[in-house]
């Protein structure tokens, strides 16, 4: 079993201010669905009212992060799943309960993850 990373940057959510209980309600149906099949491992949307910040080795904090992740937000979902095409398929049931479409990517195996 592979775990995937299905994601969406959160400007890619567009929908009347009146849809969002409704996306809201329909991304919980989904939620629910992938945890009763026994494939959820986590989900959740980055809070971007809390600004990252870095933690090097010695424990020092600092404000920021990298240059690569600085626009990181959005909703994530990770799903353990036997093959490539039943990550697509859960991608696009996230899709349409949030209305907008979601990227998908691969962990690498680790034995002991």
């Amino acid at each position: 079993m592979t775990k995937y990373l299905i994601s969406f940057p959160s400007a890619a959510m567009v929908f009347p201010d009146e849809d969002l209980q409704a996306v809201s309600d329909a991304s919980h149906v989904v939620v629910q669905e992938a945890k009763d099949a026994g494939v959820w491992v986590f989900g959740g949307g980055i809070d971007e009212s809390i600004p990252p910040v870095m933690v090097d080795g010695d424990g020092t904090v600092t404000e920021g992060t990298y240059t690569q992740t600085k626009q990181l937000e959005g909703g994530y979902t990770v799903l353990e799943l036997p093959s490539r095409g039943a990550a697509l398929e859960w991608a696009a049931k996230i899709a349409g309960a949030c209305r907008c479409a979601q990227e998908v990517r691969a962990f690498q195996y680790d034995p002991a993850s």
